[in-house]
């Protein structure tokens, strides 16, 4: 067996740090999951440990289908949430609407997909995917060449990427702090 670790929960804790960097009032963050993913206790676990390390709580709240999103949303800002963390596979085909619904109910969102911010979320940080694709197919190529899966390793991200909306983090009335802003690896205008 061979493959790619995303390590998302292992950038958990620098995640959820960048996101408290940029929503300074931070305190209670909600955690979109699916509860049908295996992964999901996990995910959701990484991002609790995070949190919590940074004194900002959190609560799930589950996406089974699209028809969810909106009410999640509205659910989570009328209780009073700073922010949302997607951790959900299946937030990443509806990036749309989820980000219609996060500027709907003016709620800054972190995820680890950067190719899921210019839809309307606020910040991610995470592998880079484009580069994540490139790996798996040269690891195909060499199987196909081959190679016994067995004695090719697990290969960890070699690249991350942060990436901000600014038109997000204008909308909801956030400044980007210049630390940020130099170590972005890409800031959408």
């Amino acid at each position: 067996m061979t493959g790619l670790s995303l390590m998302s929960n292992d950038v958990s804790g620098k995640r959820v740090a960048l996101f408290r960097e940029l929503v300074p009032n931070l305190s209670r963050m909600a955690i979109m999951v699916d509860p049908r993913d295996p992964a999901a206790p996990r995910i959701q676990g990484g991002y609790e440990r995070a949190a919590q390390a940074l004194s900002v709580s959190t609560k799930p709240f589950g996406i089974t289908t699209p028809d969810e999103i909106e009410p999640a949303f509205a659910a989570i800002s009328q209780s009073g949430f700073d922010g949302v963390a997607l951790a959900a596979p299946i937030l990443f085909n509806e990036r749309r609407r989820i980000g219609a619904a996060a500027l709907a109910h003016k709620l800054p969102t972190v995820s680890l997909i950067g190719e899921m911010v210019p839809h309307g979320l606020l910040l991610s940080y995470g592998q880079d995917f484009p580069d994540f694709f490139r790996r798996a197919v040269g690891l195909m190529d060499k199987i196909l060449k081959g190679a016994k899966p067995n004695d090719l390793p697990v290969e960890q991200p070699t690249r991350f990427k942060l990436v901000i909306n600014q038109k997000v983090a204008k909308a909801l009335g956030l400044t980007i702090p210049p630390s940020l802003a130099i170590g972005a690896d890409e800031i959408i205008e």
